[in-house]
């Protein structure tokens, strides 16, 4: 279940990114207040998941799927740069996400 709430706060993170942008510099304060409300859920699932999976491997995890996720997004809906470089670094941070979930992802007990 811990892997759950660690993949809830990675797309919480992605979302509080995303909303940060849209916040324009917190003027927009319906962003504002979005950026907030899944900066604080996040973060209580980041907690929820340490309990059972290395913090190391919460870090690298939660903050690799908000990374990938806002990278995606910024090309999708912000017309950020797409090149094969970018793609190739994105492929290869979902393949490390993948690797530190089934190569050792669990606490031992």
């Amino acid at each position: 279940m811990n892997w759950v709430y660690l993949i809830i706060a990675g797309v919480l993170e992605l979302l509080f990114t995303t909303s940060l942008k849209l916040s324009n510099n917190f003027t927009n304060y319906k962003w504002v207040a979005v950026f907030i409300s899944c900066i604080i859920v996040s973060f209580y699932f980041v907690n929820k998941a340490t309990q059972t999976i290395p913090l190391g491997t919460v870090y690298a995890v939660w903050t690799g799927i908000g990374a990938v996720g806002t990278v995606i997004i910024g090309m999708v809906y912000f017309d950020e740069p797409v090149n094969f470089w970018r793609i190739f670094f994105i492929c290869t941070l979902i393949l490390s996400i993948i690797g530190l979930k089934f190569l050792g992802g669990e606490a031992a007990h």
